[in-house]
């Protein structure tokens, strides 16, 4: 297993440590509800330094980063971040990434830990024709995800930079912690605000600490994975390799907002004849309509009890105290208020369709 700079900081805290794609992660300090709570009324710190980083460089990077994402990357400025796919060559989706355009000629690309070589491999093999330069810096940098609605103001005494000011799915290059030209940006995956820190290596251990110190009279508290997991599916934001993979494409995964016909991409030919054609299967959101816990795998029966699909992510919400998950089901039964069935073990359990997020933020 890789660790991250700060592993046995976790280990110092208490955390339970976890395996989690190649990786030594904490998934717990205090227990998820605590720290979900955490998040959505005050601030947490993830360590979420497993993700990978690319760098994508010179007159060729944005040629290249347009033939391998579904999004249209022509449409960012310096500053700006975007939410795209990278597509394959039989339907699916190699990964979900989120591209920053740090120069003119420069765009870091931050990619799932559990996908960074195959991701680099993928990306490599178009640029043999296109040429431009790549760099794989996973290895060298680590990222603090401050989330929360007391993220700014507890955070921001530790840098000149106007926190409040920086807009969703922008960045800005700047001081914090004391550590001159890192990183801050707002991509946060739980939807109650704040935002990210991306640093080397060797500077980590100082942000984590003071972003601890700044956010004690807050009530910050470091937060594991098992929290990042409910906070981000409370949302319905979609889970690589649980949620999208290598056999789901775009648009059964209701990402078709980020798939742009206006460039020529991966696959893009077969792409738009499934958008003019429509899926088979979608990717809906339910809530659970009796007591119990949607897991990934159960299956999902229509109300005549006959399988129309399976659940992909599933859990209790710490927020609405219900069981919520989201799954594929057959395109007839996506209809929002459509009523459904989970088979949790023995049990077929009702459920409906709902429409995302589950949880709605009150800003």
């Amino acid at each position: 297993m890789k660790n991250t700079a700060l592993t046995k900081t976790h280990e110092a805290l208490g955390a339970k440590m976890v395996s989690f794609a190649g990786y030594n992660m904490p998934v717990s300090y205090e227990g998820v509800n605590i720290e979900h709570e955490t998040v959505r009324k005050a601030v947490g710190v993830f360590d979420v330094s497993h993700m990978g980083e690319f760098l994508i460089e010179g007159p060729k990077a944005l040629e290249l980063i347009q033939k391998v994402t579904t999004n249209d990357a022509s449409k960012l400025t310096v500053g700006k971040a975007q939410y795209s796919c990278m597509p394959n060559e039989t339907g699916g989706i190699v990964d979900d990434l989120i591209i920053y355009r740090v120069k003119e000629e420069t765009y870091l690309l931050v990619v799932n830990a559990s996908n960074i070589d195959k991701d680099w491999n993928h990306i490599s093999k178009y640029n043999e024709a296109i040429g431009a330069e790549m760099r794989n810096i996973s290895d060298d940098y680590s990222l603090l995800a401050i989330q929360g609605p007391k993220a700014v103001e507890a955070m921001q005494s530790l840098t000149s930079v106007d926190l409040s000011s920086i807009k969703f799915y922008n960045f800005v290059v700047g001081d914090f912690a004391e550590i001159e030209h890192v990183i801050i940006s707002a991509t946060g995956y739980t939807g109650s605000g704040g935002f990210e820190i991306y640093c080397k290596n060797s500077e980590v251990q100082q942000v984590w600490d003071k972003v601890l110190e700044a956010g004690a009279e807050f009530g910050i508290k470091p937060i594991g994975l098992a929290a990042r997991d409910t906070l981000r599916l409370e949302m319905g934001y979609c889970l690589y390799g649980n949620d999208i993979d290598d056999t789901t494409s775009p648009f059964e995964a209701g990402l078709g907002w980020i798939t742009k016909f206006t460039k020529d991409f991966v696959n893009s030919e077969n792409f738009a004849k499934e958008k003019a054609e429509g899926s088979k299967r979608k990717l809906v959101a339910f809530q659970m309509e009796e007591r119990g816990i949607p897991r990934a795998g159960y299956p999902i029966l229509d109300s005549d009890g006959n399988e129309i699909g399976k659940v992909t992510s599933g859990t209790m919400s710490p927020s609405l105290s219900k069981g919520i998950g989201l799954g594929y089901v057959t395109t007839e039964f996506s209809k929002v208020d459509t009523p459904i069935q989970i088979k949790i073990r023995k049990n077929s359990v009702l459920a409906t369709v709902v429409k995302l997020p589950f949880y709605k933020t009150s800003s």
